[in-house]
């Protein structure tokens, strides 16, 4: 079997690509410029890497052409972001491949109703990522129900790993957030730090992605969550951290717009999307329908990659 992953090079496409090696797959990896994968791996000797700029392929209108060209029997799309792309895609690999997974987001939700927000629940997205997203889950279940393309979407929520700085307590990306909690410092969090976030590590989600390939059946034609098992508020967040690092939380909770001139406008706008938003996922569906079983919690995660963060000098305590 012959695997083509588009963007493998990425956070997931570290943990995705030598399991897809290992489980005996001839895997081809497609990304702009060679760049080596977060996590080394013996397996990635094996891979044929092949660069494509997609943006100029897709303008030269042949990017499709040039997947459908390798030959693949299943085709993983980690970096698609508009529906014509998707469209682009589908239409040179129609009846050409026996499996194509998509990576979305759990933003195709906007602000949650009932929770946990299972896959049933009516998009309401916004933002034009989160909306675009949406539009390509709508194109390509449309497809997959339809016209028989066998297509299925798999949505993570916030990817953490060793490698890069996770969303933090106070919904940005700013490591030194978990800096201010291991000294005891006094961290603000907004309103009052009940607002959700759902992260997932990129082992899990590459899991997910076998699992749905074993299990082609249950998943052509259908939509995943792709988090950890719980959800966490900003505040139990922000305490459980204090605890690890051995420090009590010293928080202190200001209305939102008193909070949102403690920090840039860049990271305030980060913090608005995700508390605006308040993902709070289930993983129901995976469960019963790919066995799906992530291996972190949200804070397990979330502690991998912040000790990754000390051990090189990314945050000093």
């Amino acid at each position: 079997m012959r695997a083509t992953i588009i963007g493998g090079s990425g956070h997931v496409g570290t943990y995705l690509v030598p399991r897809l090696v290992e489980a005996g797959y001839e895997v081809t990896n497609v990304s702009r410029q060679e760049r080596a994968p977060y996590q080394a791996n013996g397996a990635w000797q094996a891979v044929q890497q092949v660069q494509i700029d997609r943006t100029a392929a897709e303008q030269a209108g042949n990017f499709g052409q040039q997947i459908a060209a390798l030959k693949p029997d299943v085709v993983i799309d980690m970096i698609c972001f508009t529906p014509d792309s998707a469209r682009h895609l589908v239409e040179a690999l129609r009846g050409k491949v026996q499996h194509f997974l998509h990576c979305g987001t759990i933003w195709i939700h906007g602000p949650s109703v009932t929770v946990p927000t299972t896959e049933m629940q009516p998009r309401r997205p916004f933002g034009d990522y989160g909306i675009n997203k949406a539009a390509i889950e709508n194109y390509l279940l449309d497809e997959a129900r339809r016209n028989n393309f066998p297509a299925t979407l798999l949505h993570p929520g916030h990817i953490v790993g060793p490698g890069w700085a996770p969303l933090n307590p106070a919904g940005y990306f700013n490591p030194e957030v978990f800096a201010k909690l291991a000294r005891g410092e006094e961290l603000a969090l907004p309103n009052l730090g009940m607002e959700t976030v759902h992260h997932v590590h990129a082992d899990d989600v590459a899991q997910i992605f076998m699992q749905a390939l074993a299990n082609r059946s249950n998943a052509v034609g259908e939509s995943f969550h792709t988090v950890s098992a719980a959800a966490i508020t900003l505040r139990g967040y922000a305490e459980a951290m204090a605890t690890w690092f051995g420090q009590p939380a010293n928080l202190k909770f200001l209305p939102w717009e008193e909070w949102k001139k403690t920090v840039s406008a860049q990271e305030a706008q980060a913090t608005w999307d995700h508390i605006a938003h308040s993902p709070n996922c289930s993983i129901a569906k995976a469960q019963r329908l790919l066995d799906y079983q992530p291996r972190y919690s949200s804070l397990q995660a979330v502690q991998e990659s912040v000790r990754w963060l000390m051990e090189n000098k990314v945050i000093t305590i």
